[in-house]
């Protein structure tokens, strides 16, 4: 990003996780539409590793975090791009720019990955196609700050109630031929080498499809294969509530 839209770099950048508080009370499964209100928005996907932990205390070490991650998992953590830099600029960071996330139907515990979970990362490749095209495998080997980090960093002033979600940020590798986890990066790297972005963010009836794999072909997570979709108009339309309020008796 600095080295494409010629940004300053950030102060602290390899040594603080860029980490955000994102929306818990709505989730996707891994084969819903995805309603958004306008391809104008900039409609990206991306992949990720998550994992789930239980009750972290506040100041946890990097090393002591790993301890408490309970499960590992994958997600699709939707972006809409056009609306990231007015959110960025306020100083307040995301919130309209993020819609809801899509998980994989399947987490497991560390132990089940084996080899493939070393030194707080997912080393897994993130196959994803689009509109049944390849677009990427990059392997999660190459996370720059590790989930014992990004865990550490989240609890540096806070306790982390049990069931808090992790994400890695997309998977990205430094070299071009993994492809990319999301459209954003694509058109990146088309800005370094040719000047301009070529490939387009989504449009309404596009799919996506990801799912990580071992050597060997195993996918432990199961497959994300979703479409978007155009968000139908909400009306109201003068029903009556399903659960309408009665007085408990005697009062």
């Amino acid at each position: 990003m600095e080295r494409a839209f010629k940004h300053p770099p950030r102060e602290n950048f390899e040594t603080i996780p860029l980490l955000y508080q994102g929306g818990s009370d709505d989730f996707l499964g891994p084969h819903d539409d995805v309603a958004l209100p306008s391809e104008e928005d900039g409609i990206d996907f991306e992949g990720e590793f998550v994992v789930i932990t239980g009750r972290v205390p506040m100041g946890v070490s990097p090393k002591e975090a790993l301890n408490h991650v309970a499960l590992i998992g994958q997600a699709n953590d939707w972006s809409l791009r056009s609306l990231i830099p007015r959110e960025i600029n306020s100083g307040f960071g995301f919130f309209q720019s993020k819609p809801s996330t899509s998980f994989a139907p399947v987490v497991v515990t560390p132990d089940e990955l084996g080899t493939t979970w070393r030194d707080g990362r997912v080393t897994l490749d993130l196959h994803v196609e689009w509109n049944g095209q390849w677009f990427g495998q990059p392997n999660g080997a190459e996370m720059h700050f590790s989930f014992g980090d990004l865990i550490s960093h989240a609890a540096r002033t806070r306790n982390l109630g049990a069931g808090t979600i992790i994400g890695s940020g997309t998977v990205s590798n430094s070299r071009s031929s993994a492809g990319s986890a999301c459209i954003s990066e694509k058109r990146v790297m088309e800005v370094i080498s040719l000047g301009a972005p070529s490939t387009p963010f989504m449009r309404f009836g596009d799919r996506v499809r990801m799912s990580a794999r071992d050597a060997n072909g195993v996918i432990p997570f199961g497959v994300i294969d979703q479409e978007v979709i155009k968000l139908k108009s909400a009306r109201t339309t003068g029903a009556k509530p399903a659960f309408p309020h009665r007085p408990a008796p005697g009062l």
